[in-house]
């Protein structure tokens, strides 16, 4: 991005331009430098709901600088990351955020390097925010303790409806224990797994907890390691139900 191009861009969102409603910045070489210059300028902004910086370089300087502006921010309600290098200090910064945040309903944070240890802090934030209907954290090396903490999570989070783990690393014991939140959980509607490393076992327990779960219409299960064709078939006749449920 031409650098004049940058400064006029922060200077609109400074100066907080009323027609400055949403903002894509998507493949801009957008580094921690000038992601800092943008949340010091979001911290006086309340006319963007819109925040679009997918394909960019923001680390965990940068995001932490967005995690701050967030904090006060009250006009931001869909913000994207995809595609960035945020890892465990930065998704830090944006779980602390999270918790004081009730503004934004749409989070993605894909393909970037959270891992379990980032995911820890954000299933915290998860358990008190409720603002959050939408959340992607595909691809970030998400394992079984990060399934847990996140199905820890669901049991009392209430707002969540979309969220999309696939392409990461969950097993079965991650599997498992998300089957046992999805029982009690009311609010999740979608919920993506594909191309983790789930089994059988993983697969069945969330098929049994389907059995009572009447909110989740939409349960991605391809490109695993599931050998049980059956529970597909089962999988997909509580899918069923659920959608004709929603339309009574």
């Amino acid at each position: 991005m031409n650098d004049g191009y940058f400064e006029q861009i922060i200077k609109r969102v400074a100066d907080n331009d009323p027609t400055l409603n949403e903002l894509y910045l998507w493949e801009s070489q957008i580094g921690d430098d000038e992601a800092i210059a943008l949340a010091k300028a979001l911290k006086k902004n309340d006319s963007i709901n819109k925040l679009n910086l997918y394909w960019n370089q923001i680390g965990d300087k940068g995001a932490i600088a967005l995690a701050e502006a967030l904090k006060t921010n009250s006009s931001i309600t869909r913000l994207y990351l995809r595609d960035n290098q945020i890892g465990l200090e930065g998704a830090e910064a944006l779980a602390e955020a999270l918790k004081k945040n009730f503004t934004i309903i749409s989070l993605c944070l894909d393909n970037n390097q959270i891992g379990n240890y980032g995911v820890l802090a954000i299933a915290e934030a998860l358990k008190t925010n409720t603002s959050i209907k939408t959340f992607y954290l595909q691809d970030n090396k998400i394992g079984d303790e990060g399934a847990i903490a996140l199905a820890d999570a669901l049991k009392t989070n209430t707002s969540l409806e979309w969220f999309d783990l696939q392409f990461n690393k969950i097993g079965d014991e991650g599997a498992v224990t998300l089957a046992e939140a999805v029982k009690t959980n009311t609010s999740l509607t979608k919920l993506n797994l594909n191309r983790n490393q789930i089994g059988d076992e993983g697969a069945i327990a969330l098929a049994e907890a389907l059995q009572t779960n009447t909110s989740i219409t939409a349960l991605g299960l391809y490109g695993n390691q599931i050998e049980n064709k059956k529970v597909f078939e089962d999988i997909k006749a509580y899918l069923a139900r659920n959608k004709e449920r929603k339309k009574k």
